[in-house]
């Protein structure tokens, strides 16, 4: 009796799955990022296609869900973007390079002379990424976009202009692939 008891009350718990599973990866629904009060909700997700290659799985997480790339990109409200690379490797140097194009094709020449020196500063913070590797860029408010490689924080990019200039990588006017946008804006 005792065990069907058990086996009744184990059956009432909740379980926590997760949100999405994108190619194979779990995506939770809700993330509380270190040093943020508030949780953040899981707007969307997709892969980062380059050729016929998976490379990473994109994550948007916000506040509360927004399908609009212009208010997410306006908003000072913190933020989390999740890359987790399914590729087998990805080299520090063609890293470097999609950090700049997407920063190049998304803003104009005076915002990015203005920004360059922290660019520069945000891509020397990653070596090679391979598969299974994580990547979060946490935007605190007053602070700045947190880089997190793996659970260790790599450093702080100041400045709510550059975590603008950084999330239109994803949801800019020329963003890294539209697919991947559609899907981190919830639209897929």
């Amino acid at each position: 009796m005792r065990r069907i008891l058990l086996a009744g009350l184990l059956l009432l718990q909740p379980v926590a799955l997760p949100a999405a599973n994108v190619a194979g990866v779990d995506l939770p629904d809700r993330v509380k990022p270190q040093g943020m009060k508030q949780t953040l909700v899981l707007n969307g997700a997709g892969v980062r296609r380059k050729f016929f290659f998976r490379i990473y799985i994109g994550a948007l997480y916000l506040p509360q869900p927004d399908s609009s790339a212009a208010a997410v990109i306006g908003s000072d409200a913190p933020s989390r973007v999740l890359m987790h690379f399914v590729y087998h490797e990805v080299s520090r140097d063609k890293l470097t390079a999609a950090w700049w194009d997407g920063f190049r094709d998304n803003l104009d020449a005076a915002t990015l002379r203005a920004l360059t020196p922290r660019i520069g500063k945000f891509a020397a913070l990653f070596d090679d990424a391979r598969e299974g590797d994580r990547i979060w860029l946490d935007y605190l408010p007053g602070q700045g976009t947190r880089v997190t490689v793996n659970g260790r924080v790599r450093g702080v990019i100041p400045g709510a202009d550059f975590h603008r200039a950084l999330l239109r990588i994803w949801l800019g006017d020329e963003p890294v692939a539209g697919d991947l946008k559609r899907a981190m804006l919830g639209l897929d």
